[in-house]
Protein backbone atom coordinates (compact mmCIF):
# COMPACT_ATOMS: atom_id res chain seq x y z
CA UNK A 1 0.00 0.00 0.00
CA UNK A 2 1.37 3.34 -1.12
CA UNK A 3 1.86 5.97 1.54
CA UNK A 4 0.00 9.30 1.15
CA UNK A 5 3.20 11.30 1.46
CA UNK A 6 4.76 9.25 -1.34
CA UNK A 7 1.86 10.06 -3.64
CA UNK A 8 2.22 13.73 -2.84
CA UNK A 9 5.95 13.66 -3.66
CA UNK A 10 5.28 12.09 -7.10
CA UNK A 11 2.59 14.68 -7.89
CA UNK A 12 4.94 17.53 -6.89
CA UNK A 13 7.71 16.26 -9.22
CA UNK A 14 5.26 15.94 -12.16
CA UNK A 15 4.02 19.47 -11.57
CA UNK A 16 7.59 20.82 -11.42
CA UNK A 17 8.57 19.12 -14.71
CA UNK A 18 5.42 20.45 -16.37
CA UNK A 19 6.20 24.02 -15.28
CA UNK A 20 9.77 23.78 -16.55
CA UNK A 21 8.52 22.48 -19.94
CA UNK A 22 5.97 25.29 -20.17
CA UNK A 23 8.61 27.88 -19.28
CA UNK A 24 11.00 26.63 -21.99
CA UNK A 25 8.20 26.56 -24.57
CA UNK A 26 7.04 30.09 -23.71
CA UNK A 27 10.60 31.44 -23.82
CA UNK A 28 11.20 29.87 -27.23
CA UNK A 29 7.98 31.23 -28.66
CA UNK A 30 8.72 34.70 -27.26
CA UNK A 31 12.22 34.69 -28.76
CA UNK A 32 10.83 33.69 -32.16
CA UNK A 33 8.33 36.53 -32.09
CA UNK A 34 10.72 39.27 -30.94
CA UNK A 35 13.67 38.31 -33.31
CA UNK A 36 16.59 39.44 -31.18
CA UNK A 37 18.96 41.46 -33.49
CA UNK A 38 22.08 39.62 -34.65
CA UNK A 39 25.47 41.23 -35.46
CA UNK A 40 24.61 41.73 -39.13
CA UNK A 41 23.66 44.82 -41.03
CA UNK A 42 24.17 47.39 -43.78
CA UNK A 43 25.10 51.08 -43.45
CA UNK A 44 24.60 53.49 -46.38
CA UNK A 45 26.72 56.65 -46.63
CA UNK A 46 26.44 59.80 -48.76
CA UNK A 47 28.70 62.83 -49.22
CA UNK A 48 28.60 66.62 -48.91
CA UNK A 49 31.15 69.27 -49.84
CA UNK A 50 30.82 72.74 -48.32
CA UNK A 51 27.24 71.87 -47.39
CA UNK A 52 26.31 70.84 -50.95
CA UNK A 53 25.12 67.29 -51.64
CA UNK A 54 27.39 65.47 -54.08
CA UNK A 55 25.77 63.55 -56.89
CA UNK A 56 26.83 60.03 -57.64
CA UNK A 57 26.65 56.56 -56.14
CA UNK A 58 26.58 55.98 -52.40
CA UNK A 59 28.95 53.94 -50.24
CA UNK A 60 27.72 50.79 -48.49
CA UNK A 61 29.20 48.99 -45.50
CA UNK A 62 28.19 45.34 -45.03
CA UNK A 63 28.84 43.69 -41.64
CA UNK A 64 28.74 40.00 -40.73
CA UNK A 65 30.88 37.51 -38.80
CA UNK A 66 32.77 40.46 -37.29
CA UNK A 67 33.97 41.53 -40.75
CA UNK A 68 33.01 44.77 -42.51
CA UNK A 69 33.13 45.09 -46.29
CA UNK A 70 33.11 48.52 -47.97
CA UNK A 71 31.50 48.67 -51.43
CA UNK A 72 31.46 51.87 -53.48
CA UNK A 73 29.42 52.52 -56.60
CA UNK A 74 32.32 54.70 -57.80
CA UNK A 75 34.23 51.50 -58.58
CA UNK A 76 31.85 49.67 -60.95
CA UNK A 77 34.64 47.41 -62.19
CA UNK A 78 35.43 46.44 -58.58
CA UNK A 79 39.14 47.05 -58.99
CA UNK A 80 39.72 47.14 -55.23
CA UNK A 81 37.97 45.32 -52.37
CA UNK A 82 38.24 46.76 -48.84
CA UNK A 83 37.64 44.77 -45.65
CA UNK A 84 37.92 45.43 -41.91
CA UNK A 85 38.61 42.21 -40.01
CA UNK A 86 37.62 42.74 -36.36
CA UNK A 87 38.53 39.14 -35.52
CA UNK A 88 42.20 39.95 -36.09
CA UNK A 89 42.12 43.78 -35.86
CA UNK A 90 43.49 44.31 -39.38
CA UNK A 91 42.29 45.89 -42.63
CA UNK A 92 42.63 44.31 -46.05
CA UNK A 93 42.89 45.99 -49.43
CA UNK A 94 42.67 43.56 -52.33
CA UNK A 95 43.49 44.93 -55.80
CA UNK A 96 42.58 43.16 -59.05
CA UNK A 97 44.55 44.42 -62.05
CA UNK A 98 43.27 44.71 -65.61
CA UNK A 99 45.16 41.51 -66.51
CA UNK A 100 43.41 39.59 -63.71
CA UNK A 101 46.36 39.36 -61.32
CA UNK A 102 45.65 40.17 -57.66
CA UNK A 103 47.59 41.87 -54.85
CA UNK A 104 46.67 42.31 -51.19
CA UNK A 105 47.78 44.70 -48.45
CA UNK A 106 47.29 43.78 -44.78
CA UNK A 107 47.44 46.63 -42.25
CA UNK A 108 47.08 46.23 -38.45
CA UNK A 109 44.86 48.74 -36.65
CA UNK A 110 47.93 49.80 -34.67
CA UNK A 111 49.49 51.38 -37.80
CA UNK A 112 46.65 53.87 -38.25
CA UNK A 113 46.63 57.27 -36.55
CA UNK A 114 44.87 57.12 -33.17
CA UNK A 115 41.78 59.24 -32.59
CA UNK A 116 41.22 61.19 -29.37
CA UNK A 117 37.83 61.79 -27.74
CA UNK A 118 36.64 65.38 -27.49
CA UNK A 119 33.92 64.82 -24.88
CA UNK A 120 31.18 66.07 -27.24
CA UNK A 121 28.15 63.95 -28.17
CA UNK A 122 25.43 64.08 -30.83
CA UNK A 123 22.41 62.09 -31.99
CA UNK A 124 22.67 60.69 -35.53
CA UNK A 125 19.84 58.60 -36.97
CA UNK A 126 18.57 58.23 -33.42
CA UNK A 127 21.81 56.80 -32.03
CA UNK A 128 23.87 58.53 -29.38
CA UNK A 129 27.34 59.23 -30.81
CA UNK A 130 30.59 60.32 -29.27
CA UNK A 131 32.87 62.75 -31.08
CA UNK A 132 36.56 62.08 -31.72
CA UNK A 133 39.29 63.78 -33.76
CA UNK A 134 42.30 62.46 -35.67
CA UNK A 135 45.01 64.05 -37.85
CA UNK A 136 45.74 62.07 -41.03
CA UNK A 137 48.48 63.49 -43.30
CA UNK A 138 47.82 67.04 -42.08
CA UNK A 139 44.06 66.60 -42.60
CA UNK A 140 41.88 67.16 -39.54
CA UNK A 141 39.14 64.52 -39.38
CA UNK A 142 36.20 64.91 -37.01
CA UNK A 143 34.48 61.60 -36.23
CA UNK A 144 31.09 60.74 -34.75
CA UNK A 145 30.74 57.08 -33.69
CA UNK A 146 28.44 54.93 -31.62
CA UNK A 147 29.03 51.80 -29.56
CA UNK A 148 25.29 51.22 -29.06
CA UNK A 149 24.97 48.94 -32.08
CA UNK A 150 26.09 45.33 -32.58
CA UNK A 151 27.84 46.20 -35.88
CA UNK A 152 31.10 48.10 -36.44
CA UNK A 153 32.86 49.89 -39.25
CA UNK A 154 34.21 53.09 -40.79
CA UNK A 155 33.50 54.62 -44.21
CA UNK A 156 37.25 54.94 -44.78
CA UNK A 157 39.86 52.32 -43.87
CA UNK A 158 42.34 54.99 -42.83
CA UNK A 159 40.00 56.67 -40.33
CA UNK A 160 39.90 54.99 -36.92
CA UNK A 161 38.91 51.42 -37.88
CA UNK A 162 39.16 50.38 -34.22
CA UNK A 163 36.26 52.54 -33.00
CA UNK A 164 32.65 51.34 -32.99
CA UNK A 165 30.37 52.24 -35.88
CA UNK A 166 31.33 55.59 -37.42
CA UNK A 167 28.22 57.41 -38.66
CA UNK A 168 29.82 60.67 -39.77
CA UNK A 169 33.22 62.13 -40.62
CA UNK A 170 34.11 65.71 -41.59
CA UNK A 171 37.49 66.40 -43.23
CA UNK A 172 38.99 69.86 -42.77
CA UNK A 173 35.60 71.27 -41.88
CA UNK A 174 34.15 71.02 -45.40
CA UNK A 175 33.98 67.45 -46.77
CA UNK A 176 31.42 65.29 -45.03
CA UNK A 177 30.70 61.58 -45.22
CA UNK A 178 27.55 60.71 -43.35
CA UNK A 179 25.29 57.71 -42.80
CA UNK A 180 21.80 58.00 -44.30
CA UNK A 181 20.54 54.59 -43.21
CA UNK A 182 21.44 51.83 -40.74
CA UNK A 183 19.69 48.49 -41.30
CA UNK A 184 20.10 45.56 -38.92
CA UNK A 185 19.32 42.75 -41.31
CA UNK A 186 20.67 39.55 -42.82
CA UNK A 187 23.76 39.92 -45.03
CA UNK A 188 24.73 37.45 -47.71
CA UNK A 189 27.79 35.40 -46.74
CA UNK A 190 29.41 36.04 -50.12
CA UNK A 191 29.43 39.82 -49.50
CA UNK A 192 30.84 39.97 -45.98
CA UNK A 193 33.70 37.51 -46.01
CA UNK A 194 37.29 37.64 -47.20
CA UNK A 195 37.83 36.17 -50.67
CA UNK A 196 39.48 32.78 -50.90
CA UNK A 197 41.97 34.10 -53.47
CA UNK A 198 43.95 36.90 -51.81
CA UNK A 199 46.57 36.94 -54.56
CA UNK A 200 50.08 38.03 -53.64
CA UNK A 201 50.35 39.68 -50.20
CA UNK A 202 52.80 42.56 -50.68
CA UNK A 203 54.25 45.46 -48.69
CA UNK A 204 52.68 48.91 -48.74
CA UNK A 205 55.12 50.46 -51.25
CA UNK A 206 54.50 47.71 -53.80
CA UNK A 207 50.74 47.84 -53.30
CA UNK A 208 50.57 51.64 -53.71
CA UNK A 209 52.49 51.49 -56.99
CA UNK A 210 50.20 48.74 -58.33
CA UNK A 211 47.18 50.72 -57.17
CA UNK A 212 48.23 53.93 -58.92
CA UNK A 213 49.27 52.26 -62.18
CA UNK A 214 45.94 50.41 -62.33
CA UNK A 215 43.92 53.63 -62.28
CA UNK A 216 44.87 54.85 -65.75
CA UNK A 217 45.72 53.62 -69.25
CA UNK A 218 49.29 53.80 -70.52
CA UNK A 219 49.96 53.71 -74.25
CA UNK A 220 53.66 52.96 -74.83
CA UNK A 221 55.17 54.74 -77.84
CA UNK A 222 58.97 54.37 -77.51
CA UNK A 223 60.91 52.21 -75.06
CA UNK A 224 64.68 52.57 -74.51
CA UNK A 225 64.85 54.28 -77.88
CA UNK A 226 68.24 55.64 -78.94
CA UNK A 227 68.25 59.05 -80.62
CA UNK A 228 71.72 59.68 -82.04
CA UNK A 229 73.52 60.70 -85.19
CA UNK A 230 74.49 57.81 -87.46
CA UNK A 231 74.75 56.88 -91.13
CA UNK A 232 73.47 53.30 -90.83
CA UNK A 233 69.69 53.75 -91.17
CA UNK A 234 67.45 51.68 -93.43
CA UNK A 235 63.69 52.20 -93.02
CA UNK A 236 60.94 49.93 -94.38
CA UNK A 237 59.35 51.25 -97.54
CA UNK A 238 55.81 50.64 -96.30
CA UNK A 239 53.95 52.69 -93.70
CA UNK A 240 53.90 49.95 -91.08
CA UNK A 241 52.16 50.27 -87.72
CA UNK A 242 54.14 50.01 -84.44
CA UNK A 243 57.48 50.11 -86.28
CA UNK A 244 60.12 52.71 -85.36
CA UNK A 245 61.35 54.79 -88.32
CA UNK A 246 64.50 56.90 -87.97
CA UNK A 247 65.21 60.05 -89.98
CA UNK A 248 67.61 63.01 -90.10
CA UNK A 249 70.60 60.79 -89.34
CA UNK A 250 68.78 59.09 -86.46
CA UNK A 251 68.02 62.30 -84.52
CA UNK A 252 64.30 61.97 -85.21
CA UNK A 253 62.30 58.81 -84.46
CA UNK A 254 58.77 58.23 -85.70
CA UNK A 255 56.09 55.60 -85.23
CA UNK A 256 52.56 55.05 -86.54
CA UNK A 257 50.30 53.95 -83.69
CA UNK A 258 46.58 53.53 -83.07
CA UNK A 259 45.36 55.52 -80.09
CA UNK A 260 42.30 54.73 -77.94
CA UNK A 261 39.08 56.75 -77.94
CA UNK A 262 40.02 59.79 -75.81
CA UNK A 263 36.45 60.61 -74.70
CA UNK A 264 36.30 60.99 -70.92
CA UNK A 265 40.07 61.13 -70.37
CA UNK A 266 42.77 63.63 -69.49
CA UNK A 267 45.95 62.85 -71.44
CA UNK A 268 49.60 63.47 -70.56
CA UNK A 269 52.80 63.05 -72.56
CA UNK A 270 55.31 61.28 -70.30
CA UNK A 271 58.90 61.20 -71.55
CA UNK A 272 62.12 60.22 -69.77
CA UNK A 273 65.65 60.87 -71.08
CA UNK A 274 69.26 60.27 -70.20
CA UNK A 275 72.54 60.81 -72.02
CA UNK A 276 74.10 57.90 -73.86
CA UNK A 277 77.19 59.94 -74.69
CA UNK A 278 76.12 63.45 -75.65
CA UNK A 279 77.37 65.95 -73.03
CA UNK A 280 75.36 69.02 -74.11
CA UNK A 281 71.92 70.53 -73.56
CA UNK A 282 69.81 69.97 -76.66
CA UNK A 283 66.43 71.03 -78.01
CA UNK A 284 63.83 68.25 -78.02
CA UNK A 285 60.27 67.97 -79.26
CA UNK A 286 57.39 65.48 -79.12
CA UNK A 287 55.12 65.97 -82.13
CA UNK A 288 52.39 64.53 -84.34
CA UNK A 289 52.48 64.75 -88.14
CA UNK A 290 49.08 65.60 -89.70
CA UNK A 291 48.38 63.63 -92.89
CA UNK A 292 44.95 64.94 -93.88
CA UNK A 293 46.12 67.32 -96.63
CA UNK A 294 47.76 66.80 -100.00
CA UNK A 295 51.27 67.10 -98.56
CA UNK A 296 52.65 66.26 -95.12
CA UNK A 297 55.92 66.48 -93.24
CA UNK A 298 56.31 62.76 -94.00
CA UNK A 299 57.11 63.68 -97.60
CA UNK A 300 60.09 65.72 -96.45
CA UNK A 301 61.33 62.95 -94.14
CA UNK A 302 61.12 60.29 -96.84
CA UNK A 303 62.21 62.28 -99.89
CA UNK A 304 64.19 65.23 -98.52
CA UNK A 305 63.55 68.73 -97.21
CA UNK A 306 62.85 70.17 -100.68
CA UNK A 307 59.59 68.19 -100.80
CA UNK A 308 58.17 70.56 -98.18
CA UNK A 309 56.42 73.87 -98.98
CA UNK A 310 58.83 76.79 -98.97
CA UNK A 311 58.43 79.94 -96.88
CA UNK A 312 60.55 82.96 -97.87
CA UNK A 313 61.54 85.90 -95.69
CA UNK A 314 62.12 89.46 -96.94
CA UNK A 315 65.70 88.63 -97.86
CA UNK A 316 64.53 85.71 -100.01
CA UNK A 317 65.91 83.08 -97.64
CA UNK A 318 64.00 79.80 -97.84
CA UNK A 319 62.59 77.78 -94.93
CA UNK A 320 61.08 74.32 -95.37
CA UNK A 321 57.66 73.30 -94.05
CA UNK A 322 57.27 75.90 -91.29
CA UNK A 323 53.76 77.31 -91.98
CA UNK A 324 50.45 75.85 -93.06
CA UNK A 325 49.15 76.21 -96.62
CA UNK A 326 46.01 75.05 -98.39
CA UNK A 327 47.81 71.77 -99.17
CA UNK A 328 49.99 71.34 -96.06
CA UNK A 329 49.91 71.35 -92.24
CA UNK A 330 53.13 71.61 -90.20
CA UNK A 331 53.80 69.18 -87.33
CA UNK A 332 51.69 69.53 -84.18
CA UNK A 333 54.06 70.12 -81.27
CA UNK A 334 52.81 68.24 -78.22
CA UNK A 335 55.72 69.06 -75.89
CA UNK A 336 58.95 71.10 -76.10
CA UNK A 337 61.72 69.82 -73.83
CA UNK A 338 65.44 70.36 -73.31
CA UNK A 339 67.98 67.74 -72.38
CA UNK A 340 70.34 68.56 -69.52
CA UNK A 341 74.13 68.43 -69.69
CA UNK A 342 75.01 64.73 -69.81
CA UNK A 343 72.79 63.23 -67.10
CA UNK A 344 73.80 59.63 -66.22
CA UNK A 345 76.56 59.26 -68.83
CA UNK A 346 78.73 61.89 -67.07
CA UNK A 347 77.65 61.34 -63.45
CA UNK A 348 80.78 59.39 -62.49
CA UNK A 349 83.08 61.71 -64.41
CA UNK A 350 81.88 64.73 -62.42
CA UNK A 351 82.33 63.79 -58.79
CA UNK A 352 81.71 66.71 -56.45
CA UNK A 353 81.21 66.29 -52.71
CA UNK A 354 77.53 66.72 -51.80
CA UNK A 355 76.36 66.67 -55.42
CA UNK A 356 73.94 63.77 -55.92
CA UNK A 357 73.39 63.70 -59.69
CA UNK A 358 70.04 62.52 -61.04
CA UNK A 359 69.89 59.21 -62.90
CA UNK A 360 67.63 60.59 -65.65
CA UNK A 361 65.10 63.34 -66.31
CA UNK A 362 61.33 62.87 -66.55
CA UNK A 363 59.19 65.33 -68.50
CA UNK A 364 55.43 65.11 -68.07
CA UNK A 365 52.95 67.58 -69.53
CA UNK A 366 49.19 67.59 -70.02
CA UNK A 367 48.10 67.60 -73.67
CA UNK A 368 44.34 67.07 -73.23
CA UNK A 369 43.58 70.21 -75.25
CA UNK A 370 45.24 68.56 -78.28
CA UNK A 371 43.00 65.45 -78.24
CA UNK A 372 41.47 66.11 -81.69
CA UNK A 373 44.98 65.47 -83.08
CA UNK A 374 45.38 62.31 -80.97
CA UNK A 375 42.54 60.14 -82.24
CA UNK A 376 42.76 56.91 -84.17
CA UNK A 377 45.83 56.24 -86.28
CA UNK A 378 48.56 58.88 -85.91
CA UNK A 379 52.25 59.41 -86.65
CA UNK A 380 54.00 60.47 -83.45
CA UNK A 381 57.69 61.34 -83.14
CA UNK A 382 60.49 62.56 -80.89
CA UNK A 383 63.38 64.80 -81.97
CA UNK A 384 66.61 65.64 -80.13
CA UNK A 385 69.13 67.71 -82.06
CA UNK A 386 72.64 66.24 -81.71
CA UNK A 387 75.66 65.02 -83.70
CA UNK A 388 76.77 62.43 -81.15
CA UNK A 389 77.13 58.71 -81.94
CA UNK A 390 75.90 57.73 -78.49
CA UNK A 391 73.25 60.42 -78.32
CA UNK A 392 70.36 59.97 -75.93
CA UNK A 393 67.98 57.26 -74.69
CA UNK A 394 64.28 58.08 -74.34
CA UNK A 395 61.05 56.44 -73.23
CA UNK A 396 57.71 57.93 -74.28
CA UNK A 397 54.25 57.00 -73.02
CA UNK A 398 50.86 58.62 -73.38
CA UNK A 399 48.92 58.35 -70.10
CA UNK A 400 45.10 58.43 -70.22
CA UNK A 401 43.47 59.31 -66.87
CA UNK A 402 39.69 58.87 -66.48
CA UNK A 403 37.98 62.13 -65.59
CA UNK A 404 36.33 62.05 -62.18
CA UNK A 405 33.09 63.73 -63.26
CA UNK A 406 30.57 61.06 -64.16
CA UNK A 407 28.08 63.46 -65.71
CA UNK A 408 30.49 65.63 -67.68
CA UNK A 409 29.59 66.56 -71.24
CA UNK A 410 32.37 66.11 -73.75
CA UNK A 411 33.23 69.31 -75.62
CA UNK A 412 33.81 68.85 -79.32
CA UNK A 413 36.89 70.83 -80.31
CA UNK A 414 38.50 71.91 -83.55
CA UNK A 415 42.28 72.15 -83.74
CA UNK A 416 44.75 73.07 -86.48
CA UNK A 417 48.52 73.73 -86.50
CA UNK A 418 49.40 77.17 -87.88
CA UNK A 419 53.21 77.34 -87.73
CA UNK A 420 56.20 75.40 -86.38
CA UNK A 421 59.70 76.81 -86.97
CA UNK A 422 61.51 74.19 -84.88
CA UNK A 423 63.66 72.46 -87.49
CA UNK A 424 63.15 68.84 -86.44
CA UNK A 425 64.94 67.85 -89.65
CA UNK A 426 67.94 69.92 -88.51
CA UNK A 427 70.44 67.14 -89.18
CA UNK A 428 68.94 66.65 -92.67
CA UNK A 429 69.46 70.31 -93.62
CA UNK A 430 66.18 71.96 -92.61
CA UNK A 431 66.90 75.65 -92.09
CA UNK A 432 67.16 77.33 -88.68
CA UNK A 433 64.41 79.84 -87.81
CA UNK A 434 66.19 83.11 -88.56
CA UNK A 435 63.31 84.67 -90.52
CA UNK A 436 62.76 87.23 -87.73
CA UNK A 437 65.79 89.29 -88.83
CA UNK A 438 64.15 92.66 -89.67
CA UNK A 439 61.05 90.66 -90.55
CA UNK A 440 58.24 88.59 -89.05
CA UNK A 441 56.68 85.19 -89.57
CA UNK A 442 53.37 85.62 -91.42
CA UNK A 443 50.73 82.98 -92.20
CA UNK A 444 47.10 83.04 -93.32
CA UNK A 445 44.58 80.51 -92.02
CA UNK A 446 40.98 79.71 -92.87
CA UNK A 447 38.76 79.53 -89.79
CA UNK A 448 35.61 77.38 -90.25
CA UNK A 449 32.13 78.38 -89.16
CA UNK A 450 30.48 77.36 -85.93
CA UNK A 451 33.40 77.96 -83.54
CA UNK A 452 33.65 79.80 -80.24
CA UNK A 453 36.32 80.34 -77.59
CA UNK A 454 39.16 80.35 -80.11
CA UNK A 455 42.65 80.18 -78.58
CA UNK A 456 46.19 80.25 -79.94
CA UNK A 457 48.44 77.73 -78.15
CA UNK A 458 51.92 79.26 -78.49
CA UNK A 459 55.33 77.78 -77.59
CA UNK A 460 58.47 79.90 -77.96
CA UNK A 461 62.15 79.53 -77.08
CA UNK A 462 65.13 81.69 -78.06
CA UNK A 463 68.51 80.26 -79.16
CA UNK A 464 72.00 81.57 -79.77
CA UNK A 465 74.38 80.23 -77.18
CA UNK A 466 76.96 82.96 -76.69
CA UNK A 467 76.80 86.01 -74.46
CA UNK A 468 75.10 88.21 -77.08
CA UNK A 469 72.93 85.44 -78.46
CA UNK A 470 69.16 85.39 -77.99
CA UNK A 471 69.41 82.40 -75.64
CA UNK A 472 70.80 84.70 -72.95
CA UNK A 473 69.03 87.96 -73.80
CA UNK A 474 65.44 89.02 -73.17
CA UNK A 475 63.50 89.52 -76.39
CA UNK A 476 59.93 90.73 -76.83
CA UNK A 477 57.51 88.41 -78.65
CA UNK A 478 54.57 90.17 -80.32
CA UNK A 479 51.64 88.48 -82.04
CA UNK A 480 49.32 90.23 -84.48
CA UNK A 481 46.08 89.13 -86.14
CA UNK A 482 44.86 90.97 -89.22
CA UNK A 483 47.28 93.78 -88.41
CA UNK A 484 46.09 94.20 -84.82
CA UNK A 485 48.38 93.36 -81.90
CA UNK A 486 46.70 90.70 -79.74
CA UNK A 487 49.53 89.67 -77.40
CA UNK A 488 53.06 90.62 -76.32
CA UNK A 489 55.42 89.26 -73.66
CA UNK A 490 59.08 88.50 -72.92
CA UNK A 491 59.58 84.74 -72.60
CA UNK A 492 62.20 84.23 -69.89
CA UNK A 493 63.16 81.59 -67.29
CA UNK A 494 65.00 82.56 -64.09
CA UNK A 495 64.72 79.22 -62.24
CA UNK A 496 67.37 77.22 -64.13
CA UNK A 497 69.55 76.80 -61.02
CA UNK A 498 66.79 74.60 -59.58
CA UNK A 499 67.82 71.80 -61.96
CA UNK A 500 71.55 71.72 -61.20
CA UNK A 501 71.47 68.03 -60.21
CA UNK A 502 70.40 67.11 -63.76
CA UNK A 503 73.53 68.66 -65.26
CA UNK A 504 76.76 66.83 -64.32
CA UNK A 505 78.74 68.00 -67.38
CA UNK A 506 77.66 71.64 -67.20
CA UNK A 507 80.62 74.02 -67.19
CA UNK A 508 81.49 75.92 -63.99
CA UNK A 509 82.53 79.57 -64.07
CA UNK A 510 85.02 81.48 -61.96
CA UNK A 511 82.24 83.22 -60.04
CA UNK A 512 80.79 79.89 -58.83
CA UNK A 513 77.85 79.71 -61.23
CA UNK A 514 77.28 76.76 -63.52
CA UNK A 515 76.27 77.19 -67.15
CA UNK A 516 73.04 75.30 -66.42
CA UNK A 517 72.15 77.91 -63.73
CA UNK A 518 71.94 80.82 -66.17
CA UNK A 519 68.57 82.36 -67.03
CA UNK A 520 67.42 81.75 -70.58
CA UNK A 521 64.83 82.64 -73.21
CA UNK A 522 61.98 80.47 -71.88
CA UNK A 523 63.90 77.26 -71.22
CA UNK A 524 66.34 75.57 -68.87
CA UNK A 525 68.51 72.46 -69.36
CA UNK A 526 66.38 69.56 -68.11
CA UNK A 527 62.90 71.15 -68.32
CA UNK A 528 59.83 71.47 -70.52
CA UNK A 529 58.59 74.79 -71.90
CA UNK A 530 54.99 75.57 -71.07
CA UNK A 531 52.65 76.75 -73.82
CA UNK A 532 51.09 80.21 -73.59
CA UNK A 533 47.35 80.34 -74.29
CA UNK A 534 46.24 83.48 -76.11
CA UNK A 535 42.46 84.07 -76.32
CA UNK A 536 41.20 85.43 -79.63
CA UNK A 537 37.93 87.29 -79.23
CA UNK A 538 35.22 87.82 -81.85
CA UNK A 539 36.98 85.90 -84.60
CA UNK A 540 34.71 85.57 -87.61
CA UNK A 541 34.78 82.59 -90.00
CA UNK A 542 37.02 82.95 -93.02
CA UNK A 543 40.64 83.85 -93.72
CA UNK A 544 42.78 85.61 -91.12
CA UNK A 545 46.48 86.52 -91.12
CA UNK A 546 48.70 85.94 -88.10
CA UNK A 547 52.11 87.55 -87.68
CA UNK A 548 54.81 86.89 -85.06
CA UNK A 549 57.50 89.55 -84.58
CA UNK A 550 60.71 89.04 -82.55
CA UNK A 551 63.78 91.35 -82.68
CA UNK A 552 66.40 88.77 -83.73
CA UNK A 553 69.93 89.35 -82.50
CA UNK A 554 72.70 90.08 -85.01
CA UNK A 555 75.20 87.51 -86.20
CA UNK A 556 78.74 87.54 -84.81
CA UNK A 557 81.15 85.54 -86.99
CA UNK A 558 79.75 82.02 -87.25
CA UNK A 559 77.38 82.53 -84.30
CA UNK A 560 73.73 83.35 -84.95
CA UNK A 561 70.40 83.43 -83.13
CA UNK A 562 67.13 81.66 -83.97
CA UNK A 563 63.64 81.37 -82.48
CA UNK A 564 61.78 78.08 -82.35
CA UNK A 565 58.09 78.89 -82.19
CA UNK A 566 55.03 76.72 -82.74
CA UNK A 567 51.38 77.62 -82.66
CA UNK A 568 48.06 75.92 -83.17
CA UNK A 569 44.50 77.20 -83.05
CA UNK A 570 42.00 75.50 -80.74
CA UNK A 571 38.29 76.22 -80.95
CA UNK A 572 35.14 74.80 -79.43
CA UNK A 573 32.18 73.97 -81.66
CA UNK A 574 28.97 75.74 -80.67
Amino acid sequence: MIQVDTIMQISYKKCLLTNIFLLITFTTLFAQKTKIPSAEGVVTYSFRSNGKELKGPSLNLFFKNNIAHLLSGKDPEKKEAQFIDYNNNVTWQILTLKNGSRYSLKTPFSKYEKASLTGDTASILGYKCQKAKVIVRSNTIEIWFTDKLPIKGTPSLGIAPGLGLILKTVRNGNFETYATKVELKKVNDSIAKLPEDMGSIVDEATYRRKEIDNRFITVPVFSQQQINFTDSIVNPAENLENVTYRYAGGTLVLKKIKLPDPAGYSVFADLSEYSNGDAYDRTGSVFVIPTDRQKSFLDGLKNGKNELPIYKDKQGKEYQGVVQTDQYLPPFELMRFFTPFGVRAYNRRSKIQGYDWADSVNYKQEITDLLPALTGEVWIGVFIGNYDKGGHIVNLNLDYYPKEEKDFSEKKNWIEPVFNTLNIMEMAGQEYATMFDNDSLTVTVNVPEGLRKLTLRYITTGHGGWENGDEFNEKLNEIFMDGKKIFRFIPWRTDCGTYRMYNPSSGNFGNGLSSSDLSRSNWCPGTTTNPVYIPINDLTPGKHTFKVAIPLGKREGTSFSAWNISGCLIGEYK
